[in-house]
């Protein structure tokens, strides 16, 4: 069986400049910026499928990510994952089609940081991931197997970057 690649982003930086909700917050100068370098990062992949939070700022990012050379054939927009917990995000991700080799889910903090720490076996990158995990960071993770036996210590954190414009 081919390995599973799983990327996990946290959305770009977002403007405090505005009266929006939180949901409806955009991208600030800086995320605009950020989220194009972490496309370039994304570029080498071929994304078969994108699961994103539907807030602003995360489809804002997704859009400057294609700016960078991110590429996916599928992308879908969840309010689902603007409100997930890690557990919620891991059903999710059981959930994605068995052709599927690389998944890109791109959402908030605790969450993304959370789901890393428990889908990876421990590592001192998992340790970096733990302590502090900003706008843009994007953690790339392996696991072999089909998406429905995704669990808890079933991948291997490969790299973690922290993009910037």
């Amino acid at each position: 069986m081919t390995a599973k690649i799983l990327i996990v982003m946290r959305h770009a930086k977002s403007s405090w400049k505005t009266s929006n909700p939180d949901f409806a917050r955009p991208l600030s100068a800086r995320g605009t910026r950020d989220a194009v370098i972490a496309g370039q990062v994304l570029a080498p992949f071929h994304l078969d499928l994108v699961l994103s939070s539907a807030s602003t700022r995360t489809r804002q990012t997704w859009q400057c990510l294609t700016m960078g050379g991110a590429k996916a054939s599928d992308v879908r927009f969840s309010e689902t994952i603007y409100h997930a917990w890690t557990n919620d995000v891991i059903d999710e991700l059981r959930g994605v089609e068995a052709g599927v080799k690389t998944t890109l889910l791109l959402g908030h903090e605790p969450t993304v940081s959370d789901l890393i720490s428990t889908l990876a076996q421990p590592s001192e990158l998992v340790d970096q991931v733990a302590a502090h995990f900003p706008t843009s960071a994007i953690g790339i993770l392996s696991f072999d197997g089909p998406w429905a036996e995704l669990g808890a210590d079933s991948a291997v954190l490969q790299r973690f970057e922290i993009p910037r414009g």
